[in-house]
């Protein structure tokens, strides 16, 4: 499975949806999700090239104010990446994994 991750030296601390995770750095959110997930995100209906947009999520890094939009398969992750709003398609690939109950204001339409 180490193929499909970018080389990386250290796991780094992320937040989703009030959960920390470990995920390797160097790597798209959208890979460091697989890397979560391995057994549902590949078989997510993600392009993983910008087009479809379900792997879009609203996060905030450590130094911004405020959250924003991004597509996940395409910004790099960061050490205390706080991701507050999941795609639907992602909402379903990681619903086990999160291990709560998601609200509707977590899930972007």
């Amino acid at each position: 499975m180490s193929e499909v991750f970018r080389p990386f030296e250290r796991l780094v601390e992320i937040n989703i949806l009030g959960r920390t995770f470990l995920v390797p750095e160097k790597n798209s959110v959208l890979r460091c999700f697989q890397f979560i997930s391995p057994d549902t995100i590949p078989y997510g209906r993600f392009c993983w090239n910008q087009d479809c947009q379900y792997c879009r999520v609203n996060c905030q890094l450590q130094d911004d104010d405020q959250a924003r939009p991004i597509l996940s398969c395409k910004f790099m992750v960061s050490e205390g990446m706080n991701i507050s709003e999941l795609a639907p398609e992602l909402v379903g690939c990681l619903r086990s994994k999160l291990g709560q109950e998601l609200k509707s204001e977590e899930v972007k339409p």
